[in-house]
């Protein structure tokens, strides 16, 4: 139940980012959704739909890859536990 319901979480931002999507090709051709007055709105709302569902996903990937210790020495968070002992 658990994996269905993060499943569930990781599924809404890809949504929001494929809106993103659509919203910025729509713009393209020309073709106005209702909710946007201008096509030029239409466009920043649909690239900040695509980044903040995009930076979801990436941001959840980093944690999960460094919670089992698989990033590179750069994305690493220093261990706080290891203090150095200063004369």
């Amino acid at each position: 139940m658990i994996r269905i319901i993060a499943l569930i979480i990781m599924l809404i931002p890809g949504f929001i980012a494929a809106l993103g999507i659509k919203l910025m090709r729509d713009m393209v051709f020309g073709i106005l959704q209702a909710p946007f007055p201008y096509l030029w709105l239409q466009f920043l709302a649909g690239l900040i739909f695509f980044l903040a569902g995009l930076g979801f996903i990436a941001g959840f990937v980093l944690h999960r890859d460094r919670k089992k210790n698989k990033v590179q020495a750069i994305f690493r968070v220093p261990d706080s536990s290891k203090k150095q002992n200063r004369p």
